[in-house]
């Protein structure tokens, strides 16, 4: 069973920088591929960055140039560095991972990024 939990969300302003962790209990060899995604009240949870190994990366237009999604297989842990953060960035990030084998699809609890001056 693969458990996903993520943090390093919070308060910034306008402008500013997070860094989210999305740690993986069990074996993350076995989720082909990984993404972030973030959800505001009232809309539909959107892609924001996916990476599938290590080179096959894709990201939302409205971060790309700014935030950078990674994973450190020694540590079961992808990453999401958030730059230049706008208040449009507000939401809740979920951390998600897929094992093509049998489609199973797991998601985090969530970690809220507020980005208001």
């Amino acid at each position: 069973q693969v458990q996903l939990v993520e943090s390093g969300g919070g308060l910034v302003q306008p402008g500013g920088s997070l860094r989210l962790s999305c740690v993986v209990s069990g074996n993350i060899f076995i989720l082909n591929r990984m993404a972030w995604h973030r959800q505001v009240p009232g809309k539909q949870r959107e892609l924001v960055a996916a990476i599938a190994g290590n080179t096959t990366i894709e990201y939302a237009e409205s971060v790309k140039g700014r935030f950078t999604i990674s994973r450190d297989s020694a540590k079961n842990t992808m990453y999401l560095q958030m730059n230049s953060l706008k208040p449009e960035d507000t939401g809740i990030y979920y951390c998600n991972g897929l094992r093509v084998l049998g489609l199973q699809t797991y998601w985090g609890q969530g970690t809220q990024v507020t980005v208001s001056s």
